[in-house]
């Protein structure tokens, strides 16, 4: 049997110096864009989380780059749809936001069992097609980090 899901994620918004961020499409949803997401595993420091899910979900290796915690925690009811990831009786997730920041878009190996495509796209358009308004939010303080 599958372990649960620790409720505590990373969100890794990999990004260029002049904006451009990459956004991938979910192969369980179909039309679901958003950046690298992942629950910690035990044991694992978000850092840790996050070079692992930069690796699982991308092929990068985000210690080759510029890897920064944004010190921004979102609190949020886990979809429906995934709840069964989780232990019964959770129902909610603290997501910590992290930002990877490439010299240049690289094209990306995708774990296909998650994602379908990729694009790196301009902030704007990256914020305005995430499914997930912390995704969103998240790519809306670009500007202000790069």
């Amino acid at each position: 049997m599958t372990p649960h899901k620790l409720p505590v994620s990373v969100l890794v918004v990999i990004h260029t110096a002049d904006g451009q961020v990459l956004l991938m499409e979910r192969a369980d949803a179909p039309g679901f864009w958003q950046s690298v997401t992942g629950s910690q595993d035990a044991g694992e420091t978000l850092e840790q989380t996050a070079i692992r899910e930069v690796r699982e979900e991308t092929g990068l290796d985000a210690t080759a780059f510029v890897l920064t915690p944004w010190d921004i925690e979102t609190r949020f009811e886990i979809y429906e749809r995934w709840r069964h990831r989780y232990a019964p009786g959770v129902t909610h997730n603290t997501e910590h936001v992290f930002g990877l920041q490439l010299p240049a878009p690289q094209p990306v190996i995708l774990a296909p069992r998650e994602h379908l495509r990729y694009e790196w796209l301009p902030w704007e358009t990256a914020a305005e097609r995430c499914f997930s308004p912390s995704n969103a939010a998240a790519i809306r303080l670009l500007p202000a980090r790069i």
